[in-house]
């Protein structure tokens, strides 16, 4: 099974380009699967989204705990399925990154060592003011959908990601996701 991750802040195009890669593989005659935290179809991926609409420090960590609860659910019931080619998990390690700082370095190295990693590890990563004018078509803000906010976790995440393929994701939607294509064709 190829495993693939999409992950980065919110408003960084995660799910559009999980689902251009997802028709990429198609294509090719894979069985695709995508699954993007948090997800809606259990309990801790609503929990987790419910949380995120919310504020405050409770908040924070009951959606840093339901999130993963949420992706650890998707690897149990996806990871190392027979019917499944390829598995795109969008929003996987990287929400480790929004935990205070020094619980956030200790929170990714557990789970990279704890959960599957892959080759094919993106981090779309693009400038604060442009992911904040991208928010402003949305109908609900997210706790971490501010300037200031966006401003820490994008750093603490950059901290983290060294050996991922850090993906700029200020470009459109077609040149992002040409980088993202040529980094696939290298791999596969």
């Amino acid at each position: 099974m190829r495993l693939i991750i999409v992950d980065g802040l919110d408003g960084v195009g995660k799910d559009t380009h999980a689902q251009l890669i997802k028709k990429r593989y198609e294509k090719l005659g894979d069985r695709v699967v995508v699954r993007s935290h948090p997800s809606n179809d259990n309990f801790f991926g609503r929990k987790a989204k419910k949380a995120l609409l919310g504020q405050g420090k409770i908040n924070k960590l009951k959606a840093s705990v339901f999130y993963m609860f949420d992706v650890l659910l998707s690897i149990r019931k996806y990871y190392r399925r027979k019917d499944i080619d390829t598995l795109i998990m969008v929003r996987y390690l990287v929400g480790t990154a929004y935990l205070p700082k020094k619980l956030a370095k200790i929170g990714y190295r557990f789970f990279y060592g704890f959960v599957p990693t892959s080759k094919y590890m993106f981090f779309l990563d693009a400038e604060p003011k442009i992911v904040l004018k991208r928010f402003e078509e949305r109908p609900e803000k997210e706790m971490f959908e501010t300037f200031d906010s966006l401003v820490k976790v994008r750093n603490k995440a950059l901290s983290l990601v060294k050996d991922w393929y850090i993906i700029d994701s200020s470009k459109s939607i077609d040149k992002t996701y040409l980088s993202i294509e040529k980094i696939l064709a290298k791999l596969d």
